[in-house]
């Protein structure tokens, strides 16, 4: 490769990368490198510190090698030049007339939902204890459970009831030091502050405060160094018993997490956050048609409940549709104007998997025979018509091959079956009581 050809290798890199990451990853990764020297087989790069090296090093060996020379071992051949620390000229100023100096940076501003607190979260069967530890959090901090760890699906509250733990701890105890923050943001503040060499600045503000609230800490999975810092940090607040409060998609178990992270995690309380029942749905639609001023029918909250049932979140969007529809139209929200705007946000409970299993045992069931002796040989009326019933719902409900599905029934052939499906089939034509147990038999699968 020549060095022109390497350099613009680097250019290419540099393009992909800024096209898979956002603005700002790119801006707190990419830009601080510079490219210092190409030759046929090599690349010099200057790099602020050790940890952005790794980093590149990590998370993207497969495209630096795909595009830049390689070593022998299949490693990116690219020698690192660590950046030599700028010396600052210090100089003292002091506060004019009056001015108050901030005690802490501007990207250490505590940003609070106004509208995830407490008596905006709706309560039913599947959120009431973890509102309950939540609650419990807020009136006692540090001595409640600690750490509380929140974990569930998306559009569930897990983020409303974060925020609202820390508006009611900064309405009782103004005098506390809450910070509540994104794992991204907590990543992008250890970029920023490892690129402006204040990391001792940034451990001294989290380490002095009393509540640490953490959203969507999958967001940490893969990436050590960044997991390690905030470990630390975790150790250095709960050894001086101040709250941590964690949410994530998944319990600490199932996350791709060191076990001294997850031991720690699981220290406290672990609570799930849980699909809301069609009750708690109906009540969350009236709570946010209420607040937008959307005149909503119980008839129509219940069939949009019944229709929408995985995401609050999306509930939420259901409500702003409507309410912009019936502004723009001038019009009353009937069932139809649902069906029309809000048909794509339609979920669908999936059918439940049918097997030749699951079908043995209904028509086992049905015709009063032992699910070994349909799989059997016996030639048997008794017996063998009931088999030929289920090869032939096992043909018409599972969509494998013909093959695997005849060996389920003790190794029995495609043609066999084959043959019980064409004289069911041309049976039904005439026999009602057969037409009758076949389509019970259907609806027992399919409960």
């Amino acid at each position: 490769m020549l060095m022109q050809d390497t350099k613009q290798a680097w250019s290419e890199f540099l393009q992909l990368i800024k096209n898979k990451t956002s603005p700002l990853e790119f801006q707190n990764w990419f830009s601080p490198i510079q490219l210092l020297e190409t030759s046929d087989s090599s690349i010099t790069l200057e790099v602020p510190n050790i940890f952005l090296q790794e980093y590149l090093l990590e998370n993207y060996k497969a495209e630096l090698t795909s595009l830049l020379p390689t070593k022998s071992n299949g490693d990116p051949a690219i020698d690192f030049v660590i950046k030599a620390p700028e010396k600052k000229a210090i100089t003292k100023s002091s506060p004019k007339n009056g001015e108050k100096i901030s005690e802490k940076p501007p990207q250490f501003e505590v940003k609070l939902n106004h509208q995830y607190t407490f008596s905006y979260f709706i309560e039913g069967p599947s959120n009431q204890f973890v509102k309950s530890a939540a609650l419990g959090v807020a009136a006692r901090p540090g001595q409640s459970y600690n750490p509380l760890f929140i974990h569930g699906g998306v559009g569930l509250g897990k983020t409303h009831l974060l925020h609202s733990i820390g508006h009611e701890i900064k309405t009782s105890n103004p005098r506390m030091k809450v910070q509540c923050i994104t794992t991204e943001a907590f990543i992008n503040d250890l970029v920023h502050n490892l690129r402006n060499k204040s990391v001792a600045q940034m451990k001294r503000y989290y380490r002095s405060l009393d509540i640490l609230l953490v959203d969507d800490i999958q967001f940490l999975q893969s990436r050590l160094n960044f997991e390690e810092e905030f470990c630390n940090t975790f150790e250095a607040l709960i050894n001086q018993n101040k709250q941590i409060v964690i949410t994530s998609d998944k319990p600490p178990s199932q996350l791709n997490l060191s076990e001294r992270l997850i031991a720690r995690m699981e220290w406290g309380l672990v609570a799930n956050v849980g699909i809301p029942d069609l009750e708690t749905r109906v009540a969350i639609l009236h709570h946010k048609a209420d607040k937008i001023g959307l005149k909503l029918t119980q008839q129509i909250a219940f069939f949009i409940a019944e229709h929408i049932f995985a995401n609050v979140r999306q509930l939420e969007g259901a409500i702003n549709r409507l309410s912009a529809y019936c502004g723009m139209m001038e019009t009353e929200l009937t069932q139809e104007i649902v069906e029309s705007i809000l048909g794509e946000m339609f979920q669908f409970i999936p059918k439940k998997k049918i097997t030749v299993e699951s079908i043995l045992r209904s028509v086992s069931s049905m015709f009063n025979v032992r699910v070994q002796d349909l799989r059997g040989s016996s030639r048997a009326r008794d017996i063998a018509f009931p088999r030929q019933v289920a090869m032939y719902l096992a043909k018409e409900l599972i969509s494998e091959s013909l093959i695997k599905i005849s060996s389920s029934f003790g190794g029995k052939t495609h043609s066999t079956l084959l043959h019980s499906w064409k004289k069911i089939s041309k049976q039904l034509e005439s026999d009602n009581t057969l037409r009758k147990q076949i389509q019970m038999t259907k609806k027992n699968l399919e409960a």
